[in-house]
């Protein structure tokens, strides 16, 4: 049987077909809007609240934007769900993505996540010394991804933050003193008293030593050829490493000008001739030469 065009019962079906589409469209418009300006107005307080904290001025706009996409998705799945899609399932594939995503760039998100507990944290600053991953040098720049550092020979060093974060980190510029550790031998014929007296004098000599915590001198170890000092004097980070180098040479002139020595490893070296006799026979003549070591 043929069926003949109503142009009249078509046109109530689009009617009705918009009315109830177009009732939706403008929910899921208004939904967007309504959303995105909400989204909006929460990153921009998050900005100014975070701006006027002790954060980091680089972790602000990461986190804010984290938090605006974030809201955004909850709009997009509250639009979708008015037009009638499976939100259940949409989220699922979203889940799933996500983490294949993540699993592809986990060293990534990795460096991520350890750049921002730097700077939330803040184990170091820029100017800091620091030796981590079995470097060290003056932090340059903290990244959200990377840490650069400049070595003592002026050479640039990038770290990942996963590297900075993850392992054992010593920040020598962190406190504003720090302790010189020596070792200064004298040999054992010489008056340990009068030793431990000249190191004293050079210390107190030295403006740049401090006077508490008091520097200590002890004879900390009876070695294979010397007697061995402990030196420890405190000073001001700045002046650690001119300190040390002065008082290396300092303490070995100090030390020959009060009459002591500065031994050095010997090796007793035996060295035997061998001779023959006129009746044939041989004999060893020996004779013991001694030498210092390096």
């Amino acid at each position: 049987m043929q069926q003949t065009f109503d142009p009249a019962e078509t046109l109530q079906s689009l009617s009705e077909l918009m009315a109830e589409w177009g009732v939706s469209a403008l929910g899921a418009v208004a939904v967007l809007l309504v959303g995105s300006w909400v989204a909006r107005r929460i990153r921009d307080g998050m900005r100014t609240a975070l701006g006027r904290g002790s954060l980091d001025p680089t972790l602000v706009p990461f986190a804010t934007s984290i938090v605006y996409w974030g809201l955004m998705a909850f709009v997009v799945i509250a639009v979708l769900g008015i037009f009638g899609v499976p939100t259940a399932s949409f989220i699922a594939v979203v889940g799933a993505a996500g983490l294949a995503v993540g699993l592809a760039l986990q060293g990534t998100l990795a460096n991520f996540a350890s750049g921002v507990m730097i700077l939330t944290f803040r184990p170091f600053v820029i100017g800091n010394w620091v030796e981590v991953a079995g470097v060290s040098g003056t932090v340059k720049e903290i990244g959200i991804f990377s840490t650069i550092l400049f070595s003592g020979d002026n050479v640039k060093i990038v770290v990942p933050n996963a590297q900075v974060y993850g392992q054992t980190l010593k920040n020598y510029s962190a406190n504003d003193t720090r302790r010189v550790d020596l070792v200064i031998g004298v040999g054992y014929d010489d008056d340990l008293q009068v030793a431990q007296e000249a190191i004293l004098t050079v210390l107190d000599a030295d403006e740049r030593i401090l006077a508490d915590p008091a520097p200590t001198v002890a004879v900390h170890e009876l070695g294979d050829s010397s007697v061995d000092f402990v030196v420890r004097p405190w000073c001001r980070a700045s002046d650690y490493w001119p300190l040390r180098w002065h008082l290396t040479r300092a303490l070995k002139e100090g030390l020959e000008t009060a009459g002591c020595s500065i031994p050095f490893p010997q090796r007793d070296v035996h060295l035997f001739e061998r001779a023959e006799t006129e009746n044939g026979a041989v004999s060893d003549r020996g004779k013991t030469v001694t030498s210092g070591s390096k």
